[in-house]
């Protein structure tokens, strides 16, 4: 008698989450359908747009589902129906009610981009970088009640570099974590039975959703931390600061030794390096900016339409 194929229902809604999708379809499961964030308002024409998720799958002719939540027994209902084998989650971006984890057989796996019990949570990769973190990770999580706190199944480390931005890590955590589910699922269907370890109940930290505001640099912080900022918030929500007397966005800085006793803020260099502003302790040197209405240009360029900003340092 033929063995029925694992049945796998995927649910997971931006970027992150696509090769995680096109891990599963390569592995021999049978992903019987996907689940994702209702459409929403994105551009400047607010339209509805769906999630890059729904559009993998709409291209792979996988079926759709996408309920505000599980509160409705109804939805529960039609998941049960598809007969899971075993639930793939992954920046789903709904928090899965325990009668849902207990709907697939095997119930369900969380792709996680950190090294647990660290940075549970919304945004762990841009907390790692804003905390200074030397690594980061992924972890494949069997799922609980509790927000990221299930077993750890597999987990993938890699070092952060020290320029890297929030998108960069985001791209390399991405695959990384597609690597570490298709290993699972390539050992569940040899037969094997993943060992999972308990996460440690030291060190836990909460990766808090971002918020615009902590964008806004404040130059009497020390400037390795708005260094990390400006990296962590790239490509979003984007730095912003007072420059010269003009608002803009900071896409690329580095900290720099500065001039003890200047006051926080006041530009002491500008040059095609870049623009050095004081900071509680060093300076940061901006390398890239935007202004109101424009789009990112290098300190060079900038510098060519405000000249006096040269001048002012001098």
């Amino acid at each position: 008698m033929a063995v029925r194929p694992l049945r796998v229902v995927f649910a997971g809604t931006p970027d992150f989450a696509v090769p995680c999708l096109a891990a599963c379809r390569a592995s021999g499961a049978e992903v019987v359908a996907v689940y994702t964030q209702p459409d929403r308002p994105a551009g400047r024409g607010r339209k509805l747009a769906a999630s890059p998720v729904k559009e993998a799958a709409l291209a792979a002719g996988i079926p759709v589902e996408q309920p505000e939540s599980f509160k409705a027994e109804s939805d529960r209902e039609r998941l049960a129906a598809y007969a899971p084998d075993l639930m793939v989650v992954v920046a789903y971006g709904l928090i899965l009610p325990r009668k849902v984890l207990a709907i697939p057989t095997l119930g369900c796996w969380n792709v996680h981009a950190s090294l647990l019990p660290r940075w549970r949570g919304a945004a762990p990769i841009q907390r790692a970088i804003l905390a200074g973190d030397s690594e980061s990770g992924v972890d494949l999580m069997q799922m609980e009640a509790g927000l990221d706190t299930g077993p750890v199944l597999i987990e993938r480390r890699t070092p952060i570099a020290a320029d890297e931005t929030g998108g960069s890590l985001h791209d390399r955590l991405s695959a990384l974590g597609a690597d570490a589910l298709a290993e699972g699922l390539r050992r569940t269907l040899a037969g094997e039975t993943l060992a999972a370890r308990a996460q440690s109940e030291d060190g836990v930290m909460y990766a808090h959703k971002l918020d615009k505001a902590e964008a806004k640099l404040d130059f009497g912080e020390a400037a390795i931390a708005l260094e990390r900022k400006v990296r962590a918030f790239d490509p979003w929500p984007v730095a912003e600061a007072e420059v010269g007397g003009e608002r803009l966005r900071i896409w690329a800085a580095r900290a720099v030794e500065g001039v003890a006793g200047t006051e926080p803020g006041r530009i002491v260099a500008a040059s095609r390096e870049g623009i050095d502003v004081a900071c509680a302790e060093g300076a940061l040197r901006l390398l890239a900016v935007q202004r109101a209405g424009g789009r990112r240009i290098g300190i060079a360029d900038y510098l060519n339409a405000r000249p006096e900003l040269k001048q002012a340092a001098s």
